[in-house]
């Protein structure tokens, strides 16, 4: 989130001789990135980018106590000057006026006062202040709001009290199907569990930590208001400001977590505004409904772990310091800091380590020495022991081959889940009913990729991810698989079988086979020696895919290469026609073949003609010529184990 501070608003609350420049560049350094300083006027404006974890520094508040603590351990005299807030006169009061009903699973806390008020324009620097952090100046009533929420970093919300008509404010949920007109003058349907206020006869009249509704806001005949702070639960407020698309100032800042103690101070500061530009009296008790207090913590952090995971040796002293500066109060006991958390860092502050890096950040990290820290284990020149190496590997095959990677989504849909549902990884609160499970197999995924490119008549792609099998005992296994998909008029099983060849022959894997499938139907089960590997579908004519447990792969990958001599011996190669059944595979007679005798040094397939199939072997001794005599043994060997072992016959 950025938010943009005038240098003159600022120094409202930080006593400092440093420039504008200087204040940008060091706490850039060392707390929030100022993405820029902009002159305006004889003043500047800095916009500052604030992470969601730092809710406090969404404030010129917040930004001041930061800023004043990274000038001084930055050597740079600065004060933090505190608003003051005092509480105002209530002796002359109506305490009946208003009673408000609160809900603590929805609100933290609720504080609201009645105050009379006349309604004028803003004055000059409150409205110059408010615009050029992109809040347009409305009326001194509504501008007052807003600006108690840029300077104390909690929102604020003010009603016609008056045309609230009621004695009670009841907070609840909301009911689905209740509808609202907000102040843009938007309707909106309500899908039930936002936070709502409703009058006596249970109208809405504010949907609360997001915006005010047009039932109640303060118009030009406004005489009384009720100021009113609400600091809610932020998982609601995060889960309607999204529902409805209502994206305020206010929704942002309440769903990271606000501080409940930040909302009795933007009280006291809002009550002190009205006095001074809108005439406000007190004619009311000052309401403050807090059933959610801060549950303060205390960590111990250790002085030479701070020292050792900073990298540098801090005196205790100082890291005390520093800590009392960031608003943490802490004792010294021997060599540990007992340090209390601030309720406004309660959010982001849980450990030890935290804390230490609120130490790191303020003594800043440039002035850490740039040393890299000593390995205690060897590192190896080898590359194959990563499994990012063969990853690489395969992806730059199959790229050259003219495939496309692709990256797809690995939550998937009841549509594209393969098996029974009971099995599968299930989501247990799913963003959309097509994130509902997680896949066991990538092919669905890929197939989609294919559906959705309807116009492109050739398309070859891969993936390389993983896919979560389920286990009953445990977390589900997730599993690197390769997948791959090609479509085009003429699709071939051969093609991707001699792909899936290549691409294995490259990683070292030579002991590969193809079976019958076991899915049934077109396609074959891929094995590496007697494990399985994976599976090639043929889906139509023009559309195969692939898919293999690239861990298995992993386990047999390797580059190591055996050298042979050329054979200096010629070959005798001699075809031979067998009549087999179809269910008989080519690759179970090679492999009987070459099983024969090691002077076989290749078989393979050369024609097939209905039932017959015609293979080319080549004879060969590393030592000698063959004769014709002991090829015809070799032969001999070759028809008694191909007809003992098969029913086939020999042409």
């Amino acid at each position: 989130m950025n938010i943009k501070i005038l240098d003159s608003w600022l120094r409202d609350y930080v006593k400092t001789d440093a420039t504008a420049k200087e204040i940008a560049e060091k706490l850039s350094l060392t707390s929030v990135s100022v993405e820029r300083v902009e002159k305006y006027k004889e003043d500047f404006i800095y916009e500052i980018e604030v992470t969601t974890n730092r809710p406090d520094l969404m404030s010129v508040v917040g930004i001041a106590r930061e800023t004043a603590t990274v000038l001084n351990h930055l050597g740079i005299k600065a004060q933090f000057i505190p608003p003051k807030l005092i509480k105002p006169e209530t002796t002359k009061i109506n305490i009946n006026l208003i009673k408000i009903e609160n809900d603590p699973k929805l609100v933290n806390r609720i504080c609201a006062v009645v105050m009379d008020v006349k309604i004028k324009e803003s004055p000059h620097y409150l409205k110059e202040r408010l615009e050029t952090t992109d809040i347009r100046s409305l009326n001194n009533l509504i501008d007052i709001t807003n600006y108690v929420m840029r300077t104390i970093g909690h929102p604020t919300h003010v009603f016609d009290f008056d045309r609230l008509s009621t004695k009670t404010l009841i907070i609840r949920e909301a009911s689905r199907g209740e509808r609202i007109k907000t102040l843009d003058d938007k309707e909106h349907l309500l899908f039930g569990e936002e936070i709502v206020a409703v009058n006596d006869k249970n109208e809405i009249i504010d949907l609360l930590g997001i915006m005010g509704l047009q039932n109640s806001v303060v118009t030009q005949d406004t005489k009384r208001i009720l100021f009113f702070i609400d600091n809610n639960d932020k998982f609601h407020i995060r889960k309607a400001s999204m529902a409805l698309g209502i994206r305020t100032d206010a929704a942002i800042l309440n769903e990271k977590g606000l501080d409940p103690e930040l909302a009795y101070e933007a009280l006291l500061y809002g009550v002190k505004l009205y006095e001074q530009i809108a005439d406000g009296k007190v004619i009311s008790e000052i309401i403050d409904i807090y059933p959610n207090k801060v549950k303060y913590t205390e960590i111990e952090v250790f002085g030479n772990k701070i020292n050792s995971l900073i990298g540098v040796n801090i005196p205790i002293n100082k890291s005390s310091q520093i800590l009392s500066d960031l608003g943490f109060e802490n004792v010294i006991t021997g060599d540990k800091i007992k340090v209390k958390i601030p309720s406004f860092r309660t959010n982001d502050i849980d450990i030890e380590e935290d804390v230490i890096e609120e130490i790191a950040r303020i003594y800043g990290y440039h002035n850490l020495p740039s040393k890299l820290p000593l390995i205690p284990y060897n590192i190896t020149n080898n590359p194959t022991v990563n499994e990012f190496f063969w990853e690489k590997r395969i992806k730059d095959a199959l790229k050259y081959w003219g495939f496309t990677e692709c990256y797809t989504y690995s939550m998937v849909s009841a549509e594209l889940l393969e098996g029974p549902e009971e099995e599968a990884v299930t989501i247990q609160n799913p963003l959309t009913e097509d994130f509902t499970y997680m896949r066991n197999t990538l092919v669905p995924s890929l197939l989609k990729v294919i559906s959705d490119n309807k116009k492109q008549h050739k398309i070859k792609i891969f993936e390389l991810a993983k896919v979560y099998i389920k286990q009953s005992s445990s977390l589900p296994k997730e599993q690197l698989t390769l997948a791959g998909v090609i479509k085009k008029p003429t699709a071939d099983f051969y093609e991707i079988k001699g792909l899936i060849e290549q691409l294995l022959t490259d990683l070292g894997i030579r002991n590969l086979s193809f079976r019958t499938s076991q899915r049934g139907g077109l396609g074959s089960s891929i094995y590496i020696d007697k494990d399985y590997l994976g599976e090639i579908e043929v889906l139509d004519s023009f559309l195969i895919d692939f898919e293999i447990n690239f861990e298995l792969v992993l386990k047999h990958t390797t580059l190591k290469k055996e050298y042979k001599s050329l054979n200096k011996f010629p070959p005798i190669i001699e075809d031979l026609t067998i009549i087999a059944p179809q269910e008989l595979t080519t690759e179970d007679l090679i492999k009987e073949i070459k099983a024969i005798d090691n002077k076989i040094v290749d078989v393979y397939l050369l024609d097939i003609y209905q039932d017959s199939k015609t293979l080319r072997i080549t004879y060969q001794d590393p030592q000698k010529n063959l004769t014709n005599e002991e090829v015809k043994e070799i032969r001999k060997k070759l028809y008694i184990s191909l007809q003992n072992k098969f029913p086939v016959k020999i042409k």
